[in-house]
């Protein structure tokens, strides 16, 4: 097969704006800034970027489509998110797995889990 994921798009209010949370989240830079089209980079040669994309109306409703982010340490990091604009919303846990949903400063859902025992 040679179909691959390539990158993951946020559309948004404040390309910039957002994409500086995230840079500062994930640990990368900005790649390219077209004005209304914001990617960054991405940490490993050849993986999934992050991307964010400027659009007229603000996000209403769940979102469809979500990121999810794996840790050692949710609660750190669910804390670290929240220091940069992120606002936790929810904790979960199923059998071997425990997560958080969050939203970004534009309100759009992401999670952070962790596997236990």
């Amino acid at each position: 097969m040679t179909l691959q994921l390539g990158m993951v798009t946020i559309d948004c209010e404040d390309p910039h704006k957002l994409a500086a949370f995230w840079c500062e989240a994930l640990g990368v830079e900005i790649a390219d800034d077209y004005g209304e089209y914001v990617m960054l980079t991405s940490r490993t040669e050849g993986g999934v970027r992050l991307a964010m994309q400027r659009v007229p109306e603000p996000r209403t409703g769940k979102n469809r489509v979500h990121v999810d982010f794996g840790t050692d340490d949710r609660e750190g990091e669910v804390a670290r998110l929240v220091g940069l604009g992120a606002t936790a919303l929810a904790d979960h846990e199923m059998p071997g797995l425990n997560w958080t949903v969050l939203a970004d400063p534009e309100g759009n859902e992401f999670c952070v889990g962790s596997h236990h025992e």
